[in-house]
């Protein structure tokens, strides 16, 4: 890949989708987690649905693995941006 086009703003905007693409799977896959996880919680900890209290400890264990999944995504986007911006010198 050669160097982005920073100077335009179709270039920039360009660049920018191309950073938008890196880690998609891995950014939505943490949200649905998180917001899956922040579900499990209140419906357990309020006793709705009849679920057991364990299943909190559960919730917060689908928490932790969902914002480790997001920062995995913002891990790539930032090496990937590091290694094209790189390539110009």
């Amino acid at each position: 890949m050669s160097l982005p086009d920073l100077n335009t703003e179709d270039g920039r905007a360009v660049y920018r989708k191309e950073l938008r693409d890196i880690g998609r799977p891995l950014r939505l896959g943490g949200l649905a987690l998180i917001v899956l996880a922040a579900v499990v919680v209140v419906v357990t900890s309020r006793g709705m649905l009849g679920l057991s209290p364990d299943l909190v400890v559960v919730g917060y264990a689908m928490l932790a693995a969902g914002w480790g999944l997001y920062l995995a995504a913002v891990f790539l986007r930032t090496r990937h941006h590091k290694r094209r911006l790189a390539e110009g010198l």
